[in-house]
């Protein structure tokens, strides 16, 4: 057999295949070729079909241990005229991921009700304004809030190791 008539056979045995395959199912008797539905006994309940695997759409959860590590990373640092801006967004960043961590951990909230209570006072003298002008205005309460937070974690150390 030539090696063209050859391709052409593998060839016509895959769409052979193909168009077997795809009619497979279908009802006879519809003209559309919709699949065929299988029937099930009355009475019988209908069997469970598998679920789709899980897509992830979001990150995983943060740890607590992970966002205190970020705000203890803050601890060293301060104001100065060439970073105060740097600083006091971290700071306030880094409590925000601190709070989210702390109410999505699986000790649940109430276990963190003291420092998610300082972050949620904190939140409301500084409002929705996060500019630098309103960060450096609510700079002492930002740093006791991280401050008190950190004490606070230091008598809960399961919470971070």
């Amino acid at each position: 057999m030539p090696r063209t008539t050859a391709w052409g056979a593998v060839a016509a045995v895959a769409l052979a295949m193909f168009g077997a395959s795809c009619s497979a199912g279908s009802d006879s008797d519809n003209p559309g070729g919709t699949p065929a539905v299988a029937s099930r006994p009355v009475g019988s309940a209908p069997t469970a079909e598998p679920s789709p695997p899980l897509i992830p759409t979001a990150t995983p959860v943060e740890k607590v241990r992970d966002a205190f590590a970020g705000l203890q990373a803050t601890l060293d640092d301060s104001c100065t005229p060439a970073d105060c801006a740097y600083f006091l967004r971290r700071v306030f960043d880094e409590l925000q991921r601190l709070d989210g961590a702390m109410k999505a951990s699986e000790k649940g909230p109430s276990h963190f009700a003291e420092p998610i209570k300082l972050i949620k006072e904190l939140d409301t003298k500084v409002g929705s304004d996060q500019s630098f002008e309103n960060l450096k205005e609510h700079q002492d309460s930002m740093i006791a809030t991280r401050n008190k937070i950190n004490t606070w974690m230091q008598g809960h150390p399961d919470d971070y190791r």
